[in-house]
């Protein structure tokens, strides 16, 4: 069984390990994903073997991948992303080296371009080198690679007793071929092929001598895929990047399109545009946002919800895909391993061996209070925006177990509560499922089954939602009784979860009844969903906008007179753009135009900070003037609900 606890499930423990491999030079990575593929390499394009590499169905297949001329890393020149996020290109120039004939190449004589692509599980890259001194110049020029295999869980942290066995590196006259047989019985190969032979070749590395001559370039293809390529060639690169930009634009063909008398704004949102598209995956059932790159590039049950809500004004087929897949993958019985019990709606989904091996419970886990909720809130808003009734009658009995399993989790409490099943399970299962991110307001941690403030809100709003789609199916009983739950639901919370003394919503109701008195972010996404009546939705938006939540560049997740505050931490005093987002929609719909305007702006001035792309989250300080915002080190970068906020 691996050792895994809810700390490592933080993305912050790869901190260490990146930073230990970083290069000199600024580190920012840049992603690129198809299919069910992803790649991350720092700005030179290498791959370095910490948090980056090319993964293939939650598996590294590609751990290192760097490029050296004259046994030399090169020197960055800039590294960018196309625009509609298919193409990586860095530029490169050299050091200063020696010519294999021994003569002195001045820093700066060759300029070095990679252009890389992925297409149908395949890695494309053209390495294009251009001679601009006046001398002919033979150049050594070197791939670096290996294979780890690593499940995605242990590139993350998770230890492991025992794997499978890495084969021997089988090489020919232009490929190497590196395979792994895992546990599982399944056999993973990365074939790495050249468009030309190298002068020498092994099980890691790929030595060239290429003949430059004065004012001329040459190139040079690579692939990496799971079988050995055909010969590498300007043809096959050239096919892979048509298609793969057709492709593309055909997913940001689907859905409005927005325009305003701003050019920055304009940007902002085709980048976010572009980023929504390069997340979304065309699944049997249709159109998924996978949450984030790196860590999270799978179907994630509540990131796709709140990325298809966001999304849902501009794209509603987005919406459409993730209720269908989401109601395919709905659980039928009962599983304290996955935490599933029927009707429940899944957490996240998994392909890697320790999944398959039931090493970690995530290949199908349900693990989520708030998904079932909010799966019934995203369909009743669809609804509402489409007025797609047949696809709604066809999903009605799916909603209707939702809405049982959802009714059952709140009978002993009133309350929708979680604890996990088995301990191999998330502690925490609301959006802020770190370890520590549930607490009492003296530092101690809860014990369960817990009810989180904003689950119920979730909760509220998914009953109202039915009752109104049941009316319109002429159900008027469950229409009565989902009002009822509803209207129970809005005074259970105002009675329980309301603090006088803080004049805010508690975090959450513990199993002994106590109220985490403790100041959050969670609270406001109550005003998104209408629940709090208006004197205390306005004693909320206040202090939301108070310098103890907002700094300046967007909400942090926790005040910051709490016990745990650190605006460094993952969700402890942390900036979520998507978080933001919730609550500015929350403050709108209680006519809160000055403070929304405030709080987007925020928004928009750090993806500004953020070459216009927001990441999954970014430190909590507070804005200074003549100062950015402060990343946080290892983010998500794109995430679905960060671009869609």
């Amino acid at each position: 069984m691996a050792q895994l606890d809810e700390r490592q499930l933080d993305p912050a423990v790869a901190l260490a390990s990146l930073d230990a491999t970083a290069p000199r030079e600024p580190h920012r990575l840049f992603a690129l994903k198809q299919g069910d593929c992803f790649a991350v390499a720092d700005a030179y394009g290498d791959i370095r073997g910490a948090g980056d590499g090319f993964f293939r169905d939650d598996t590294r297949v590609l751990s290192e991948f760097r490029l050296t001329v004259g046994g030399r890393q090169t020197s960055l020149l800039g590294a960018s992303l196309s625009q509609d996020n298919v193409l990586f290109t860095t530029n490169l120039t050299n050091l200063p080296i020696q010519s294999a004939g021994g003569r002195d190449i001045p820093q700066g004589a060759i300029h070095i371009e990679r252009v890389r692509l992925l297409w149908q599980d395949r890695l494309f890259e053209r390495i294009t080198l251009s001679n601009y001194s006046r001398e002919h110049s033979t150049i050594s020029v070197s791939l670096h690679y290996s294979a780890d295999f690593r499940d995605m869980f242990e590139v993350r942290g998770s230890t492991r007793l025992k794997r499978g066995l890495a084969h021997a590196a089988e090489t020919n006259a232009t490929s190497v071929l590196l395979r792994y047989d895992g546990l599982d019985g399944l056999a993973r190969l990365s074939a790495i092929s050249f468009s030309q032979a190298p002068d020498q070749l092994s099980a890691n590395r790929a030595d060239f001598l290429i003949a430059v001559t004065k004012r001329s370039r040459k190139v040079l293809y690579v692939e990496v895929g799971p079988e050995v390529a055909d010969k590498p060639d300007r043809d096959r690169f050239r096919a892979a990047a048509a298609r793969a930009r057709f492709g593309m634009r055909a997913k940001r063909r689907h859905g409005a399109t927005v325009r305003s008398s701003g050019r920055v704004f304009n940007d902002w949102v085709e980048r976010a545009r572009a980023d929504v598209a390069l997340l979304t995956t065309e699944l049997a059932t249709g159109p998924y946002p996978y949450a984030g790159i790196p860590w999270f590039s799978t179907a994630f049950g509540r990131d796709g919800v709140i990325s298809a809500l966001q999304m849902l004004w501009l794209n509603p087929g987005l919406a459409r895909g993730v209720l269908a897949f989401l109601a395919q993958h709905q659980a039928t019985e009962t599983s304290p391993f996955s935490d599933s019990q029927p009707g429940k709606i899944m957490h996240e989904t998994r392909k890697g061996e320790m999944v398959a091996l039931r090493e970690l419970p995530f290949g199908r886990y349900y693990g989520g209070v708030d998904t079932t909720p909010l799966y019934i809130y995203l369909a009743c808003a669809y609804a509402d925006r489409t007025g797609d009734m047949a696809f709604i009658d066809g999903l009605w009995p799916s909603l209707c177990a939702a809405a049982e399993w959802t009714e059952e989790a709140g009978r002993e409490t009133g309350f929708v509560t979680y604890q996990r099943a088995a301990e191999s399970g998330l502690a925490n299962q609301g959006w802020k499922d770190s370890f520590d991110s549930v607490f009492h307001a003296d530092g101690r941690i809860p014990k369960g089954p817990i009810a989180l403030v904003e689950v119920q809100g979730y909760v509220f709003a998914a009953f109202r939602g039915l009752a109104a789609l049941a009316r319109r199916r002429g159900e008027n009983d469950r229409a009565d009784h989902w009002d009822d739950r509803a209207e129970a639901m809005r005074v259970a919370v105002e009675r329980d979860f309301w603090l006088d003394d803080l004049g805010f919503y508690a975090l959450a109701i513990d199993g002994a009844g106590e109220p985490c008195k403790v100041r959050t972010s969670n609270a406001g996404h109550l005003l998104f969903v209408g629940l709090p009546e208006p004197a205390r939705a306005q004693m909320v938006a206040d202090q939301l906008l108070s310098a103890s939540f907002h700094s300046g560049w967007g909400l942090r997740t926790l005040a910051d007179d709490a016990v745990f505050f650190n605006p460094m931490s993952y969700h402890n005093g942390s900036i979520w753009p998507h978080d933001t987002a919730l609550c500015g929609a929350g403050l709108a719909r209680y006519g809160e135009r000055e403070s929304v305007v405030r709080l987007m702006s925020g928004t928009f001035e750090s993806a500004v900070h953020f070459n216009m792309r927001l990441p999954e989250l970014f430190c909590g300080f507070t804005r200074a003037p003549g100062e950015a915002p402060i990343a946080y080190p290892v983010a998500c970068l794109p995430q679905a609900w960060s671009a869609g906020s």
